[in-house]
């Protein structure tokens, strides 16, 4: 027997999407982007303290998203002391202190 033809869905064969399409929708959507303190430029950490290496710099006036957040080394900075870190992309960490959630706190889940 020979396949001439595959086809992939997405949904459930009635027009509907799936859950996991709707939850991946959802979660997308819910991803919100924060301003990095005017003047800043911001080392991105490779984990959630200044001991672990810089991956790279943001510019001045970047605007991050918040995946989630974890604990880890407290700092000091325009927007308070924390141990809360902000992560902002795949193994990428940002003190939540240089960040302006509007919060004293979690905005987003724990990492993990």
């Amino acid at each position: 027997m020979t396949i001439d033809h595959v086809e992939e869905t997405t949904g459930d064969g009635e027009g509907e999407p799936t859950a996991t399409a709707a939850t991946a929708a959802t979660v997308a959507a819910a991803v919100r982007y924060y301003s990095v303190a005017p003047g800043v430029r911001l080392n991105v950490r490779s984990g959630p303290s200044t001991s672990y290496g810089i991956v790279r710099v943001l510019p001045e006036g970047a605007r991050v998203p918040i995946f989630c957040q974890t604990p880890g080394q407290t700092i000091s900075g325009p927007y308070g002391t924390t141990n809360i870190w902000d992560n902002i992309g795949d193994g990428d960490y940002i003190s939540d202190a240089y960040v302006y959630t509007g919060a004293d706190g979690y905005v987003a889940g724990r990492c993990g």
